[in-house]
């Protein structure tokens, strides 16, 4: 895997904003704008942390819970130093329980 970088999300479609909102447990909480709907939700999360991890969205790509709130992203030869700066900065955000 190289450079890849796996990530485990606790997505929440349907919000004012896409926004990191810190951790739910060991997930990262991210609240997304557009609806559950085929498949919207999804594309909107991984156009999302491809532009926060400053990778093409064709490196993102979602390995499980397409139809989950629990997900699992592959980012596939992610620049390690900017993404472990950008996910310091997301988990200092804050933790949550729900």
């Amino acid at each position: 895997m190289g450079n890849d970088l796996e990530l485990r999300i606790r997505a929440q479609p349907g919000a004012r904003q896409t926004e990191v909102n810190g951790l739910h447990g060991e997930l990262l909480k991210i609240r997304v704008r557009a609806r559950a709907i085929e498949g919207a939700a999804n594309e909107a999360l991984l156009e999302f942390l491809a532009d926060e991890l400053q990778v093409p969205r064709g490196r993102c790509e979602l390995v499980s819970g397409e139809k989950h709130r629990e997900k699992r992203i592959l980012v596939r030869e992610a620049p390690r130093a900017h993404c472990e700066s950008v996910l310091a900065r997301w988990a200092a955000q804050g933790r949550t329980s729900s």
